[in-house]
This record gives C-alpha cells, structure tokens and sequence, in this order.
C-alpha cells in the first residue's frame, strides 16, 4: 500500500495523458487527439448535458498553442443564485472532463457560461481558478465558451494545433448514435481570412 501514489486530477492528466487523449506528452499526434477530443466531447456529452450528437459548437484554432470553443449548452443553474461549481471550484465540472483533461495541459484557461440574461466566467491556470466566477450581463441563448493556451512544459515543445481540419475524428469507435442537428464548425485562423473552415457531424 506505501507504493501507491494518490494524483489530483490534473497532476495525473499530465502523467497519464495517454488515458485522456490516447497519446501521450512529445508524440506528434498529441495536438490532433486534444482538438479531437473536445470536439468529440461536445458531439457525445455527458447525458444529463444534453443528447448525444446535438450541441452545435465552434472550434476556432488563434494559434499554434491556442483554440477556443463556443457551444450552445443549455445550463442546469438557471433559476438558482449561482452555477454549480467543478474541480477546483471552477466553472469546469466533471460532465466535461475532457475539457478539463485539455485545460489540465494549459498554461491559461478562459470559461464563460451564460442563459437566461446572466452570465458567470472565470480565469484559470491549468484547472486551478485564480479566483470565484464573476458575473456578467450575458449575450442572448444559453451556451459556454472555453479558451485554451496550452503549456509547452506539459504538451511538449514541438506541439503544435494540426492544419488538416478534414481528417479530425470526433466521434470514435464507440459512436453509434444516430445523426442529429449537433456539428462542430472548425476555423483556421491562423492565416486569417484565407484560413481553412470544416463542419463536423
């Protein structure tokens, strides 16, 4: 029993990725499997998030190191003062924890959710907030935006986000749900205007 060593969530994404992403820290595939994997988490959420296969969501790539995601998730905290909170006290709850594996690999993590008029975001290093939610007045709809500067000391000094949007798998093996009205639309912006733009289904 003395051998065994107890890691908080992010410590053990960092010494286990390949269990979140399926590759593990330097390997040349890791940037294509932590897009991947967001994208396929908003596609196949936790159930009581919502049905698999119909959140929409926008993925845009600022930079080698940086994407941020804008989903239309409906939130379970309208009605009450403030929204539950994750790991860590943070916006980031455990029915995202893919989201919350990348984030664990950040060196900087901007979340915002809002519904109903009201709005909570929050500034993170890696999955640890540097303070509670504040709040906002929120746009209209009901959805979360999460921004993710990733860390080279943990993803490898040669990451760098993949350029070929077409080839992304964001559903897996394991999917069999039936087609909805959920996609991710992917945007390059690296380049600007003349930057790539793919819709996952």
């Amino acid at each position: 029993m003395a051998d065994i060593e107890v890691l908080e969530f992010d410590a053990a994404v960092r010494k286990r990725m390949g269990m979140y992403f399926g590759v593990g820290r330097g390997d040349s595939r890791l940037p294509v499997c932590v897009l991947s994997a967001v994208g396929r988490h908003v596609l196949h959420p936790a159930t009581r998030v919502a049905a698999e296969h119909s959140l929409r969501a926008v993925v845009e790539i600022n930079g080698d190191l940086s994407f941020t995601t804008v989903m239309d998730q409906t939130h379970a905290w309208v009605g009450s003062d403030t929204p539950a909170l994750g790991y860590y006290d943070s916006l980031l709850g455990p029915e995202w924890w893919l989201l919350a594996a990348a984030a664990a690999l950040s060196e900087r993590v901007t979340i915002e959710m809002w519904s109903a008029g009201r709005g909570f975001g929050q500034e993170l290093v890696g999955m640890r907030p540097l303070s509670g939610p504040r709040e906002f007045d929120s746009l209209e709809g009901s959805g979360m935006k999460v921004t993710f500067v990733f860390d080279p000391t943990h993803v490898g000094l040669g990451f760098a986000l993949p350029a070929d949007l077409e080839n992304l798998d964001l559903h897996g093996p394991q999917c069999s749900a039936p087609a909805g009205s959920g996609h991710v639309l992917i945007r390059d912006l690296r380049h600007g205007s003349t930057g790539q733009e793919v819709v996952h289904h």
